[in-house]
């Protein structure tokens, strides 16, 4: 890999032919004259996949643009429902951020479109619902007693064990109360993780590497944790036993962190989601930025990126089970804290 490196750099710091640069110069200034850029817009193929869009993107073919079309629902003077297709016709235009705007006034309706993200949501959650009760079938039908458990039911219990004994462990004698969320949590994670690196429709959205997303689980996290945290978890937040010059900075201390357990568990899980899908990305799309350079060049680094590229999937497929673990396991800790009692 090494050597590759060095042999392309090389290549690119060679002094080329004077007349070779002239011919390559006009060429490059007819192309931009006829408005054929031959180049790849990384910015745009990367920003286009991590961001939410009003339809789902599959593929390219003969210069048109293959994608599934999402209803666009907007509310503005009554219910509006159309695609991108016919979104100036319905008298909608795109922003400079990608949303929805009244093509005259410029003003953002309220939107309750089911973009991308959404529908990747509804297809996970529905596609998690329908894996939970194919496993409970199996348990109704079967006593796990006597025999252990086959098929779907043998993959899904282990999983389900893995933040079933944090509940145990972390929270408390009443872990029970919070077992089925913090099982839902981790699936849901850890589904929509494996989901987002394959790059297939109806999969491949950016759903944990988007922060609307995490912030609204760390926040289930974070209204859990306080709305059913007992009388000694209040007391060491606003009236902890400590010195006395102590009294007046501890509760400003201890509302913060209790405001930053949610920021945390948003940023991490986002931050990290993010960056593995940018880093493939960005592999992926060296082939292309290299294939102008020469067989020689192109071939080099094509190998390359396809090894780089194969090691961050599989990178990123651990990644997704440990975000997921981390997520779960911080959930638990911060609700055990809660839960805690006077001894």
């Amino acid at each position: 890999m090494i050597l590759t490196l060095l042999i392309s750099f090389l290549m690119t710091t060679v002094t080329p032919d004077p007349d070779e640069v002239a011919e390559k110069a006009t060429l490059s200034e007819k192309a931009d004259l006829a408005g054929n850029d031959t180049g790849v817009d990384v910015p745009s193929i990367i920003f286009g996949h991590i961001g939410d869009e009003y339809e789902w993107h599959i593929t390219d073919w003969k210069g048109k643009a293959i994608a599934v079309p999402l209803p666009c629902i907007v509310i503005e003077n009554g219910v509006h429902v159309f695609t991108m297709h016919r979104a100036e016709e319905s008298g909608y235009t795109l922003n400079e951020d990608g949303k929805l705007v009244n093509a005259v006034t410029g003003k953002r309706p309220l939107d309750l479109s089911i973009t991308k993200n959404v529908l990747a949501i509804l297809f996970s959650s529905l596609l998690l619902l329908v894996v939970i009760l194919l496993t409970a079938r199996w348990y109704k039908t079967h006593d796990s007693l006597e025999e252990a458990p086959t098929g779907l039911a043998a993959a899904v219990e282990p999983l389900l064990m893995i933040p079933y004994n944090m509940a145990r462990e972390n929270i408390g004698q009443d872990y029970k109360r919070y077992a089925p969320y913090l099982c839902m949590a981790f699936l849901w994670i850890l589904l929509n993780n494996f989901l987002g690196i394959i790059p297939f429709f109806p999969c491949g959205a950016n759903l944990t590497g988007n922060i609307a997303i995490t912030l609204f689980l760390a926040l289930c996290t974070f209204f859990t944790v306080n709305l059913t945290g007992t009388r000694h978890y209040y007391k060491e937040i606003f009236a902890p036993e400590v010195p006395g010059f102590l009294k007046p900075i501890m509760p400003v201390i201890e509302v913060f962190s209790a405001l930053m357990k949610p920021v945390s568990l948003t940023i991490r899980l986002f931050a990290n989601m993010l960056a593995g899908h940018i880093m493939i990305l960005s592999m992926v799309c060296i082939i292309f930025i290299v294939a102008k350079y020469g067989p020689l060049l192109s071939g080099g680094m094509t190998v390359v990126s396809v090894l780089f590229g194969v090691f961050l999937d599989a990178l990123e497929c651990l990644v997704a089970f440990i975000q997921a673990y981390v997520f779960t396991m911080l959930s638990s800790i911060y609700i055990g804290l809660a839960r805690a009692r006077e001894d």
